[in-house]
């Protein structure tokens, strides 16, 4: 699949979502950068602005197997992979599946779960399979987790590990709409529920061909060059605890190539580094005295931004396998 036909997908399934959501196509194509790249996306932000809704349309635009999980402290982590249980009838045991087992993973509200619970994300978010028992079985492809969580409330909830926010490739918050755009989501669903009638318009083989074509992007080395100092800046920080890991790193990478092919680039500028940055490394950094604090790490990511040098050249280069 080259860039034009990448692009003109992303258009068609943006145009899809946009029947449902309202005014969001900017998050619309952040989720469609972490599904091209084949990683995962924490949404954070308030009850009521769309994030269910929305993991619901782009499983339905892309004709996806839809699970959902709603987490709760009682959950279980069979709850969520599944189990062996032993059939009378067949006098053997028989494994049934979990929720997991589905091409878009909604985790609901994700922080309320405990951690033994939360950690049996871990594998499945990393290297995309299930080990039950002994038994390794692996996810479909492709394989998404959308995990919701509420900033405001703390009460009965479990904040995040290390170790499970970084296996999400961006965590990006919703917001709220404007004026216009509530009063054209109103309008929208005075009649009808148009999420109901939402039909696929990509099918998973073409969403599969699509994730293996990003890799023929290209990235200058001075690209690469400026993505290493911002993230080694995080590391030396003063106000940061700990910094961006090389998996935080490759990250963004991933993302860039992503982001590049959906825009209709064969190459990464510096503005989708710096535009990108603050979604793929916020979330990844610990800090001095705020541990685990929503959304504190952005203002560090967009400061260490204004002072790493942006390097000019001509970054349209012909090494390039799509120019």
């Amino acid at each position: 699949m080259d860039i034009h036909e990448i692009k003109a997908l992303s258009d068609t399934v943006r145009k899809n979502v946009e029947q449902v959501i309202v005014g969001k196509s900017d998050v619309i194509d952040l989720l469609l950068t972490a599904l091209y790249a084949n990683g995962h996306i924490l949404l954070e932000d308030v009850p009521g602005t769309g994030k269910t809704t929305l993991a619901k349309s782009i499983a339905r635009s892309i004709g996806a197997d839809f699970g959902r999980i709603q987490f709760t402290p009682d959950l279980l982590p069979s709850d969520v992979t599944g189990l062996n249980y032993y059939n009378q009838k067949e006098g053997e045991f028989i494994f049934r599946k979990g929720p997991v087992f589905s091409h878009i993973l909604l985790a609901d509200e994700i922080n309320r779960a405990t951690p033994r619970t939360q950690s049996s994300l871990l594998e499945c978010m990393e290297e995309k399979q299930v080990t039950i028992d002994g038994n390794t079985m692996p996810l479909p492809r492709p394989f998404l987790v959308i995990a919701t969580q509420n900033p405001v409330e703390t009460a009965g909830t479990f904040p995040l590990p290390e170790a499970q926010l970084d296996r999400f490739l961006m965590q990006i918050p919703v917001g709220y709409p404007s004026e216009q755009e509530e009063t054209a989501i109103l309008t929208r669903l005075a009649f009808a529920d148009p999420l109901r009638d939402l039909a696929p318009v990509c099918d998973r083989k073409s969403l599969i061909t699509a994730q293996e074509s990003i890799s023929r992007v290209y990235v200058h080395p001075l690209i690469l060059s400026y993505l290493v100092q911002i993230v080694r800046a995080t590391r030396e920080h003063p106000q940061i605890s700990l910094g961006v890991s090389p998996r935080g790193s490759i990250a963004l990478l991933r993302c860039l190539k992503a982001y590049a092919a959906l825009k209709g680039s064969s190459f990464v500028t510096p503005e989708m580094v710096k535009y990108l940055a603050p979604y793929c490394l916020a979330h990844r950094l610990i800090l001095h005295g705020s541990y685990q604090q929503s959304g504190s790490g952005t203002g560090y990511i967009r400061d260490i931004l204004e002072k790493v040098p942006v390097p000019t050249e001509d970054f349209g280069t012909n090494e390039s396998p799509y120019a």
